[in-house]
This record gives structure tokens, C-alpha cells and sequence, in this order.
């Protein structure tokens, strides 16, 4: 059996800190806790579960806060999680199997991240992420904002999900104002730093400085395969904010040049082309993007709904608009095997049933004119 030593930065968590630690306890043979800062109960909060709480003076630098919690570690393995993720107990359970059986020749394991949940609290959003290191290979965090370890070694993946479950929202500015410290200094920033400042820019809808930073991202051409592929996406957002929709639709169909399309890419064409009312346009891509693999362990983000729900409930619209009813039925369908409690799903169902009623009254009246009439 390994010996894993878990690895965490934090500030002003009081909240979830607890939460995360007690699911944590049973899988860790070590608990490292960097506080960057805390004016909260967190660092009282750690110090009933360990003794390894250290303090680190915040410089804006979230590889060098995370470099230096692997520093204090002493297990044969380094796990790393932020205060509000947690581990389910199903995830739980595989983590502690894995624990035990784990080839100590593994350099590195990638485990899924869920980050988003619709309202029944089922994934949204996961991709995969670096996660447990041999700490004997002095894995090192890289990027101020967004830091990564790059996978290397022998690395396996392996069907055990963290799950992302915030209860508050923090500074949405923090990275934005990190990035654009790190310009006035004069840092030249990475092209996966500059792939993140431009989506930062655009969650910040500042879509024409979004825009040329990941054109230039892109034109470089030293993008990571799914970071272009996914700054395509973010740019034809910014095009669409600017009301260039065109030059949107280019952007999404310049994503096919680095790798095959992703189903997230096809349902933002599919979407294009409903809203535009070329009906047939859009079932071609909606279907495409039912039937794409998932590409999971290429380590996009991957948007769950548009494996399935999306382009299933779309293309029930499609075919409803196009009166092709049994169609749209049968896709409405297949949206309620994934989501059968959706609202969407539940008002369809009762449409095409008012629709067959209405059907199969019309069809009496044409055999009995005197049916459906009212005695004076």
C-alpha cells in the first residue's frame, strides 16, 4: 500500500475546509495545510484534523503557494485539493482500493474534476486533472494563475471523480487582476497563460481585448490541441458579444484543423443554425454531436449535456417545428433517459400527448360529423 500525503493551499475558507478534511482523513496518511492569508477560523479549522499548517505569504503565484505545500510533504505519493472540492463516497471508496493496489512503478494518476452540476445535482462539466504524484519524481507547479503540472512519466487514468462543490462565490476578478499585474511587470506570459487571460477577458465581457489576445493565441501556434480547440469556442463567444455572428461561425469551424469535432463544437454550430431557422442545418450538427465519442482523456473540458441532452432536446424542437412529430417524440425520448425529471422533457411529453388527442379527435369528426357537437 502507497502512502499519500494530501497537499493543500488556502485562504478564508472556513466554511468548507471542514468538509473537505473529513472526507479526506481516511485516504491521507498526511495532511499539509498552506494558509496564504486566512483572516477566517480555516488555519483553527486545519489544526483539528493536523499539525502541517504553514503559513506562505500570498505574492499572486499560485504555483509558488502550491510548490511549496509539496515541499513539506514525506509520502510516497502527493494529492493535492482545494478547500471546497470533496471526495463522494462511491469516489471515496475507489481512492482507498486504489491506494492499496496502485503499481508503485505509476508516475502520476489523472482523476477526474467535476466542476459543474444542473439542478439535480448530476455533472455537467468534468475534464481530467493531474492528481496524484510520486513525490520522488519533484513533479513542479508552473503559471501564476491556472497552474498546471504537466503530465509526464508513466501515467494512468483512473475512474475516480473530486468533486468541485463551492458554496460561495469568490473574487471573480482575482485571476484578471493577476494576468494583467503580471503585463504591467512586463512578464510575457506562457501561450497556455495567454489561452487563460483571454478567456478571463471574456468572462469579463470584454470581448474585442478577448478577442485579439486569443487570435494571437491562435496564430502563434503553440497552443496545446484542446486549449485551441477550446479558445475557438471562446472566440466565436466574443464574436457573437460583438455581434460579428459570421465570424463566430468561422471560429467554430476552425476548430476542425487541430483535431476531429468535438461535440461541444457542434452543438454551438447546431445552435447557430437553429437561431437562424435553417432547420435542416441545424439536425445535421445536433446529430453529429449526439453521436461523437467523448474525449475524455485528451483533457478538454467536456460539457456532458452536449454529449446527449443538448442535441437530443434540440433536435426534438427541430423536427417539431418541421411537424415531423414522431421524430421529435422519439428525441425527446432519448433526452428523458438522461434527464427524465427535466421540465423541458416533462412539457414535450405533454405536448405531443395534446397533439396525439387533438389528432385522434380530428380523425373522429371526419368519420362522425355529429361528433364533438354540443345539443342547443
Amino acid at each position: 500500500m502507497i502512502s499519500i500525503s494530501l497537499c493543500m493551499i488556502v485562504r478564508d475558507e472556513e466554511d468548507v475546509i471542514g468538509r473537505n478534511l473529513e472526507c479526506a482523513k481516511e485516504i491521507a496518511d498526511e495532511i499539509i495545510v498552506v494558509d496564504t492569508g486566512s483572516k477566517d477560523r480555516t488555519k483553527e479549522i486545519a489544526l483539528s484534523y493536523t499539525r502541517h499548517v504553514y503559513d506562505f505569504e500570498w505574492i499572486d503565484d499560485f504555483a509558488a503557494a502550491r510548490n511549496f505545500s509539496f515541499s513539506k510533504a514525506t509520502g510516497e505519493y502527493i494529492m493535492w485539493l482545494d478547500a471546497d472540492d470533496v471526495l463522494l463516497p462511491e469516489d471515496r471508496e475507489k481512492l482507498i482500493i486504489l491506494k492499496e493496489t496502485l503499481d508503485p512503478a505509476v508516475d502520476l494518476v489523472m482523476m477526474k474534476y467535476n466542476v459543474a452540476f444542473d439542478a439535480a445535482g448530476n455533472p455537467t462539466m468534468s475534464y481530467y486533472r493531474e492528481r496524484l504524484f510520486k513525490r520522488s519524481c519533484n513533479y513542479q507547479w508552473v503559471g501564476a494563475v491556472h497552474e498546471v503540472i504537466t503530465p509526464s512519466g508513466y501515467v494512468v487514468y483512473e475512474d475516480i471523480a473530486v468533486t468541485h462543490k463551492k458554496l460561495h462565490a469568490g473574487d471573480p476578478d482575482r485571476n484578471l487582476r493577476i494576468f494583467q499585474k503580471m503585463k504591467q511587470q512586463g512578464k510575457a506570459l506562457d501561450p497556455r497563460q495567454q489561452f487563460y487571460y483571454g478567456r478571463e477577458l471574456y468572462y469579463h465581457a470584454l470581448y474585442l481585448e478577448a478577442a485579439a489576445v486569443l487570435e494571437a493565441f491562435l496564430q502563434e501556434g503553440r497552443g496545446w490541441v484542446e486549449n485551441n480547440i477550446d479558445a475557438c469556442q471562446t472566440l466565436s463567444n466574443c464574436y457573437q458579444g460583438l455581434h460579428q455572428e459570421e465570424q463566430g461561425l468561422q471560429a467554430l469551424f476552425r476548430s476542425f484543423q487541430y483535431d476531429e469535432p468535438r461535440a461541444e463544437i457542434c452543438c454551438d454550430i447546431g445552435r447557430y443554425f437553429f437561431e437562424h431557422h435553417e432547420l435542416d442545418s441545424a439536425i445535421f450538427w445536433y446529430e453529429l454531436a449526439a453521436n461523437r465519442p467523448r474525449t475524455d482523456i485528451k483533457g478538454g473540458f467536456q460539457s456532458n449535456d452536449c454529449h446527449g441532452y443538448i442535441p437530443y432536446i434540440q433536435l426534438c424542437v427541430c423536427y417539431s417545428r418541421l411537424g415531423q412529430h414522431e421524430q421529435a417524440c422519439f428525441y425527446n425520448e432519448k433526452a428523458a433517459e438522461i434527464k427524465p425529471s427535466d421540465p423541458a422533457v416533462l412539457y414535450n411529453r405533454e405536448y405531443f400527448k395534446m397533439l396525439e388527442s387533438a389528432k385522434k379527435m380530428e380523425s373522429v369528426e371526419a368519420t362522425d360529423p355529429a361528433a364533438g357537437q354540443t345539443g342547443s
